[in-house]
């Protein structure tokens, strides 16, 4: 995907990480948590974003953290999802060079 900032970057981790916590929602009884994490990585990843997002990004780092993006994408199970709901934000953090 084009856009080498790290503010590109985390546009699309956070547009992924929105769509995998829709489908981590399916399980009622975890609601709760999975609210709580989202709004807690969402804080950390924009709070990246405000401070590093014009920031550029080598080839290595995007295709990293598209790959992560893409593999969040293709989940559709609710579980999964909940799994994931700590690892996309982790790798792109570590990607990013930051610390998780």
């Amino acid at each position: 995907m084009t856009g080498s900032s790290v503010g590109d970057l985390l546009d699309r981790a956070l547009v992924g990480y929105a769509t995998l916590g829709s489908v981590a929602e399916a399980v009622e009884d975890e609601r709760i948590y999975v609210a709580d994490l989202t709004a807690a990585w969402q804080a950390r990843l924009a709070s990246v974003r405000s401070e590093r997002g014009d920031a550029g990004a080598s080839p290595e780092v995007v295709e990293a953290v598209d790959a992560a993006v893409d593999e969040a994408a293709s989940i559709d199970d609710p579980h999964q999802a909940i799994d994931w709901l700590s690892t996309l934000p982790q790798i792109v953090l570590a990607a990013l060079g930051e610390a998780t």
